[in-house]
C-alpha cells in the first residue's frame, strides 16, 4: 500500500534512505532461523523434540535434557551470550562463531530448570544456527538462501557472517553525540542465529507475505511457526517460532522486533485484516514499536473494538503528596535480582519508576494502581501491602507475565564495615576478574570498559546497582568466600574472591 524512505543513509556521504536500504535488523532474524529449523524438521533432518546434545555435544549436560524446542521458545534457561560479554566488558565484536561458543559452553549452571519459565536467551537462538549447520552441512547463510529467500525472492537479504563483506545500499547505524551530534556504529560482529540479517522493507515484505500464500514451508509448517509454545506445566506462552502472538486494540498481532548498535526494527501482522507494518531505522533512540502502531491506528481506523477504545481512556486522578511519598523506595525480584526504584518527584508531585535502565513518570489510575507513561511497552504497576508491611509491587506488563518485587530496607553501613567485601573475585565461566573497592567511604564494582558502579547495600550481604544484583556467601567462619551475581537474563553467576 505505502513504502517509503526517510533521512539518510549514510551521514558522511548524504546519502538518503530508500525503500531498497539495507538494514541490520537485530532480532527480526529469528524467525528466519526458526523457519530454517522447522524446514530441517520438516525433512526429517531434526527433531523439535531432540536432546541439543545430540547436535552440539560440546554442551554440559544440566541434568535436565534440553530440547530444540526449548530453544526457539526461551524455555532452556541458558545464560544469554550477549548479557555475559555485557556484565564482562567484552566487546561483541571481537567474539566470532568459536568463541562466543566456548563461552556458552563454559556455563556450568543454568538460570531455571528447562521448561519451567520463559526468559528470552540469545544464546538458544545462536545455538539454533549451529544446528542448522551441523544438521544441513550448509552455513546458516547458504541454508536461508537456498530454502528461503531465493524462492521468494528477497534478493538483497543475507545472514552476515563475514563482516568484511560489501553490501550494497548498506544503511549504517548512529548513536547521538559526538563532534557532529551523531556518532557511528562500526563493528565486527559477524556472529549469526541470535541475529545477523541484512534485508529490506521490500524484501520483508515478500516475508510477510509468505504467512498467506505459504509458498515456503506449506500451510501446516506456516501454522507451526504461529503457534505459541508451552512451559512444562501447561502453561501457554505468547512466544512461538520468534514470533509473539499477541493483540492491539482487540486485534491479533504477530510481530517481532529487534535491536543492535544503532539499529532498530520492527515487523507487526495484523493477520485477521491482511495488513502489516514494517519499519526499519539506523538510529538507536528511534522507536520503530511505537512508530508502526500509530501507523496502524491510522490505516486500521474504525476496525478496532470498541471497548478497547473506551479501556484507553483512562482518568488519571490526582494523589496526595504523603500517598505517593509513602510508595517510594527500592524494589527487587526475588529471583532475577532486577532492582526498580520508584522516587518522588516532587517538582512534578508524581513518582517516577526506574527499571532496567530505563526511567518513566507514572500517572496514578488510583491510590495503589499506575500506569508508566511514554513507555515503549504499555505496563502498569500495581502496588499491594498487607497490615503495616512495606509494599509489594506487581509490575504488569503488555505481553508479558505478571512480575512480583519485594521493597527492600536500605542500610546505611560505616566504610568499616564495607571493607570486608573489598578485593578480587574471579569467574571461571567468564574469565574475567572484577575488582570491588571501597572509595570514599562507599563501595564500587570496577570492571573492564565499564564506568565503576556504586553497590547501594540492603540487608543480608546483598548489593545492588541498576541492572544488577550481588549476593555474598560467606564460609564456615563467617568470612566472604564468594558472590552470585542477577542482571536480568543472568542467575547465579558465581564470582570467587582471590
Amino acid at each position: 500500500v505505502y513504502e517509503r524512505g526517510y533521512g539518510s543513509a549514510n551521514l558522511e556521504y548524504a546519502m538518503p534512505i530508500t525503500p531498497q536500504s539495507v538494514f541490520y535488523v537485530g532480532s527480526v532474524s529469528k524467525q528466519f532461523v526458526a523457519m530454517s529449523i522447522a524446514l530441517l524438521a520438516k525433512q526429517e533432518k531434526i527433531s523439535l523434540d531432540d536432546n541439543i546434545r545430540r547436535h552440539v555435544p560440546e554442551l554440559p549436560d544440566y541434568g535436565t535434557p534440553i530440547t530444540v524446542l526449548n530453544l526457539i521458545h526461551h524455555t532452556s534457561g541458558l545464560r544469554d551470550y550477549l548479557a555475559l560479554l555485557g556484565i564482562a566488558g567484552l566487546d561483541f565484536g571481537s567474539f566470532h562463531e568459536e568463541d562466543v561458543l566456548e563461552l556458552i559452553v563454559r556455563q556450568k549452571e543454568l538460570n531455571f530448570k528447562p521448561g519451567e519459565e520463559y526468559l528470552y536467551s540469545n544464546s538458544g537462538y545462536f545455538l539454533l544456527g549451529l544446528i542448522v549447520k551441523r544438521a544441513s552441512g550448509k552455513t546458516l547463510r547458504e541454508f536461508a538462501q537456498e530454502n528461503i529467500f531465493k524462492p521468494l525472492g528477497m534478493k538483497n537479504s543475507h545472514f552476515h557472517d563475514d563482516y568484511t563483506q560489501l553490501i550494497k545500499n548498506r544503511a549504517w547505524g548512529y548513536f547521538p553525540g559526538g563532534r557532529s551530534g551523531y556518532k557511528n556504529f562500526l563493528s565486527t560482529f559477524d556472529c549469526v542465529g541470535s541475529g545477523g540479517l541484512y534485508t529490506t522493507v521490500e524484501d520483508l515484505f515478500l516475508w510477510d507475505q509468505n504467512f498467506y500464500h505459504c509458498r515456503v514451508g506449506g500451510k501446516e509448517l506456516i501454522e507451526l511457526m504461529e503457534t505459541p509454545g508451552k512451559l512444562g506445566n501447561g502453561k501457554k506462552l505468547d512466544y512461538a517460532f520468534a514470533l509473539v502472538v499477541g493483540s492491539y486494540k482487540g486485534l491479533k498481532t504477530i510481530s517481532h522486533g529487534g535491536a543492535l548498535g544503532g539499529f532498530r526494527a520492527h515487523l507487526v501482522r495484523f493477520p485477521e485484516q491482511s495488513f502489516s507494518v514494517i519499519c526499519l531505522s539506523n538510529l538507536s533512540t528511534f522507536n520503530p514499536v511505537r512508530l508502526s502502531f500509530q501507523i496502524a491506528d491510522i490505516y486500521l481506523a474504525g476496525v478496532f473494538r470498541e471497548e478497547l477504545k473506551k479501556e484507553e481512556k483512562v482518568k488519571f486522578i490526582k494523589l496526595p503528596e504523603e500517598k505517593l511519598k509513602e510508595k517510594a523506595g527500592i524494589y527487587v525480584h526475588p529471583e532475577s535480582g532486577e532492582m526498580m526504584s520508584v522516587i518522588f518527584d516532587k517538582k512534578e508531585q508524581r513518582l517516577v519508576c526506574s527499571v532496567s535502565a530505563q526511567s518513566f513518570p507514572l500517572a496514578a489510575v488510583s491510590e495503589t494502581e499506575f500506569k508508566a507513561l511514554d513507555a515503549p511497552l504499555r505496563f502498569l504497576i500495581k502496588f499491594e501491602r498487607e497490615a503495616d508491611n512495606p509494599f509489594l509491587i506487581k509490575l504488569f506488563a503488555e505481553d508479558e507475565e505478571p512480575k512480583t518485587y519485594q521493597f527492600v530496607e536500605l542500610v546505611k553501613p560505616r566504610p568499616e564495615q564495607l571493607e570486608e567485601y573489598q578485593g578480587e573475585y574471579f569467574s571461571k565461566e567468564l574469565q574475567v576478574t572484577f575488582r570491588l573497592a571501597l572509595l570514599e567511604g562507599k563501595l564500587y564494582l570496577i570492571r573492564k570498559n565499564a564506568p565503576r558502579t556504586l553497590l547501594q547495600p540492603a540487608p543480608k550481604d546483598i548489593f545492588s546497582a541498576p541492572g544488577l544484583s550481588l549476593r555474598f556467601v560467606r564460609d564456615e567462619e563467617d568470612k566472604i568466600s564468594s558472590f552470585t551475581l542477577n542482571a536480568g537474563r543472568i542467575r547465579n553467576l558465581r564470582f570467587i574472591k582471590k
